[in-house]
């Protein structure tokens, strides 16, 4: 069974909300994808150790490995592709949390090319096709997809600070294990 990267949309969007339940239909909405797509993603993270399924229909990720994967195995697996400048969902050191703590010229932090883009750059391709309509709609994953594009296509100083912010983001367990998904 081979991981696909909205494998990771879909593992991403559950870590960025803890306590939250959620239903493949509820989470296929959410990320523009089917209930059955979101289905099938699950079944491939808890093959591959990203994820565990205690009961039938209950799941969570497993926040160790997925930070491990992310930080050390994404960039290889899915590196993000350069494009050109276009208007577009700002990504990696051009977003939150990263914003401000690089130093970049007006024009020069990566977006994802969306016509809902409020920023102009240079292009990076999104981990999934509706990573940037997901992120437009939950702050908390456009984080996280951020974050992921830093470590995908960043020099040394940025994938640093991405690995802190990251390693910070998907060590926060939620206080109610049973409300994970």
């Amino acid at each position: 069974m081979e991981l696909k990267p909205q494998d990771l949309l879909v593992l991403l969007k559950v870590a960025a909300h803890p306590p939250q339940r959620w239903t493949y239909a509820t989470l296929g909405e959410a990320l523009r994808m089917s209930a059955s797509q979101v289905h099938a993603s699950v079944r491939r993270a808890v093959a591959c150790g990203l994820a565990v399924a205690p009961a039938r229909g209950e799941w969570s990720p497993v926040r160790p490995s997925l930070l491990e994967f992310v930080v050390h195995g994404v960039r290889y697996v899915w590196p993000a592709t350069p494009g050109p400048a276009k208007r577009g969902v700002p990504t990696s050191f051009g977003a939150e949390p990263l914003v401000g703590k690089v130093t970049a010229v007006p024009g020069e932090a990566p977006v994802w090319a969306h016509p809902a883009g409020g920023a102009k750059g240079p292009t990076l391709s999104p981990l999934y096709r509706t990573a940037p309509h997901a992120a437009l709609a939950d702050p908390a994953l456009h984080r996280l997809l951020a974050l992921l594009d830093a470590l995908r296509a960043g020099r040394a100083r940025e994938r640093a600070l991405a690995t802190q912010f990251m390693r910070a983001a998907l060590s926060a367990e939620p206080e109610d294990a049973d409300a994970r998904r």
